[in-house]
């Protein structure tokens, strides 16, 4: 009977710790395969709790016990593992959403203009997300002419991505849940299904397959940002969350050696970075550091002619659409296609149209190469 009330204490253990291990950064787990398997074990969490906790409570009431001691420590050793586990190890409660977000204009914003943000425009509404608020609570919930959004950032595949953040035509509410091939998941209220922060589709759970509808957005700097937008209300930092933000620009900037968040200064590297563009399923990547070099590069998204804009900050970049019959050509952050004058975000300078925009992330190479 003492042998149950160990068995029970090492599989509670093992259990909550196999739990975590599969949806979080530990060593080898986020190269596994195993999505299915941390799914079935989380979803079937309280059966497993009940049974071993049932094993532990047959020794423990069925042993005489001659030291108390054989008994308290590995009680203790259990229930401190369970609350590292999950209180301290837990993503949702590492990193918190906050209550409402904050929004001020140009003349009241207290972020520093250096950087980098996710912009959403619709018309003549512009919204703009620090990517240091963004990076602590992975997503918000916001809005833009009465459109919901979710507005999306994981540090460890450096992906920014917006969608609509409707299930089957309702609104719905996500937690973070951790993460799978080191990209973020998170999870609908509704059904528990388990979504990818780079793609917007579930991968497991009833809702398997389907796919959140991705708005589309850009990552600037801020300064960029204003420039172009002038009248965008930009994002504040959450009064809550203010110790959890990072102070200085090191991720932002690539200069941060982190293993999971850290960047390779060489091309073609897990942590190189690459500016990925999707069209109609079709996907492409070009190196970052060869866009640096010629401020413009021209591609294909599957048989469809592109083109990629780097502006002189080195931070802001924008792709478009062109006729393989016009090549556009860039300077001083102006684009010019058929004898056309463009800004850096595709609206014409001397002309009324604007240039057709491509969806277009910067990204770390694993992660593109992973999903795309």
């Amino acid at each position: 009977m003492k042998k149950l009330f160990y068995i029970g204490c090492l599989g509670l253990l093992l259990f909550e710790a196999a739990n975590v291990y599969f949806i979080m950064p530990m060593p080898g787990s986020q190269q596994m395969n195993s999505i299915d398997l941390a799914y079935f074990l989380f979803n079937w969490r309280w059966i497993f709790r009940t049974l071993f906790v049932l094993v532990l409570l047959t020794g423990l009431l069925n042993t005489q016990w001659k030291r108390k001691w054989t008994v308290a420590i590995p009680l203790l050793v259990v229930a401190a593992g369970i609350y590292i586990l999950n209180f301290v190890m837990a993503a949702d409660g590492m990193f918190k959403q906050p209550a409402s977000i904050v929004l001020a204009n140009q003349k009241e914003n207290k972020v520093d203009t250096a950087r980098l943000i996710v912009g959403v425009v619709d018309g003549t509404t512009a919204k703009a997300y620090p990517i240091r608020f963004l990076a602590y609570h992975h997503f918000v919930y916001d809005s833009i002419n009465g459109k919901p959004l979710l507005i999306t950032y994981c540090t460890v595949c450096r992906t920014g991505r917006v969608f609509d953040p409707s299930v089957n035509g309702k609104p719905e509410q996500f937690r973070l849940v951790g993460m799978d091939h080191f990209n973020a998941m998170i999870e609908d209220q509704t059904t528990h299904s388990w979504w990818r922060q780079a793609t917007g589709k579930a991968i497991v759970g009833p809702l398997k397959g389907s796919q959140l509808e991705e708005v589309h957005s850009t990552q600037t700097s801020l300064a960029q940002w204003l420039e172009l937008y002038p009248e965008s209300l930009i994002m504040q930092e959450d009064p809550n969350s203010v110790s959890k933000y990072d102070t200085s620009l090191k991720y932002e900037s690539g200069a941060s050696k982190s293993k999971l968040t850290g960047t390779d200064s060489l091309s073609w590297k897990n942590k190189s970075w690459v500016v990925g563009i999707s069209k109609a399923g079709e996907d492409t990547a070009i190196d970052w550091n060869e866009l640096k070099k010629k401020r413009i590069m021209l591609t294909k998204v599957g048989q469809l002619p592109a083109f990629v804009v780097l502006g002189k900050d080195n931070k802001s970049f924008f792709a478009f659409e062109y006729n393989s019959s016009s090549v556009p050509q860039f300077s001083n952050d102006t684009i010019y296609v058929n004898n056309k004058k463009y800004k850096l975000n595709g609206v014409g300078i001397d002309t009324v149209g604007s240039l057709s925009a491509l969806n277009a992330y910067q990204e770390f190479w694993h992660s593109w190469r992973e999903f795309h």
